[in-house]
């Protein structure tokens, strides 16, 4: 038994390496033209269908969750999701750890194009220190559920005054098998002008990056910042399950 035990724990962690590393390996320099460009990158799969599965299928337990919201009480959209509880699942951890310096770097250079203050620390756990000193400790990384005639209205995922302008979301579900409708869509509001709406295509275990709020547009005039939403399309046939991954945390 304990040899079985350890041998798992030993899976685990080569799971957990392997995934850090393929974050590593991405394309940076191309996420980072995508994003400057597009104000959203994808990654092509990043987690494998047996990671996605397991989480997807994690949603029934309460054991790993600190809240669940039904949108519609709040005027969110339809369906529902829950924020996960302090120890993340292994997977979520890795994914938050593991994207936050490349993010940190792009995020950095956008607060010099925008001739924002704000600077942001190489890793996340210093990060995660700044948001506690000011009040924010409670995680914000969630799964959310939708099935059909769900949606998700345009919104920002801002919990507290200190705010990571980068956030990721992956899609768990696998389209046209396990659902269909339920794109991600993004929206861009650029002053004086109509918004642009973007929707992004993606395939099981693949990451969307994009603005939690602002991003930087280069103009004839130089630099100037846009306001970002995002939101999910209707479901139009079965069960559609999502990992949001957001860098701070809440108050």
């Amino acid at each position: 038994m304990k040899g079985a035990a350890a041998a798992l724990r030993q899976s685990a962690v080569n799971l957990s390496t392997a995934l850090a590393a393929s974050i590593d390996a991405l394309d940076w320099t191309r996420i980072g033209t995508e994003l400057d460009a597009h104000g959203c990158a994808t990654t092509g799969a990043l987690l494998s269908v047996e990671q996605c599965e397991a989480l997807a299928a994690g949603y029934g337990s309460d054991t790993t969750f600190r809240s669940r919201v039904v949108m519609a009480r709040h005027g969110f959209g339809r369906g529902e999701y829950k924020y996960f509880a302090y120890p993340l699942p292994e997977v979520v951890a890795v994914l938050r750890t593991a994207l936050y310096p490349r993010l940190s770097a792009i995020a950095n250079r956008w607060s010099e194009m925008m001739g924002v203050a704000s600077r942001y620390p190489a890793d996340h756990a210093s990060y995660l220190a700044r948001c506690a000193a000011a009040g924010q400790t409670r995680p914000t990384p969630l799964l959310l559920q939708y099935g059909p005639g769900d949606y998700n209205c345009l919104h920002q995922d801002l919990y507290g005054e200190i705010v990571f302008p980068l956030q990721t979301t992956v899609l768990l579900s696998h389209p046209g098998r396990d659902f269909s409708g339920g794109e991600f869509v993004l929206t861009e509001q650029r002053p004086r002008m109509q918004s642009r709406a973007e929707v992004v295509p993606l395939v099981q275990g693949e990451a969307v990056i994009f603005p939690v709020h602002h991003r930087p547009v280069r103009g004839t005039r130089g630099n100037y910042r846009v306001n970002m939403r995002h939101g999910v399309s209707r479901i139009r046939a079965g069960h559609r399950y999502t990992l949001g991954i957001i860098f701070h945390d809440a108050a």
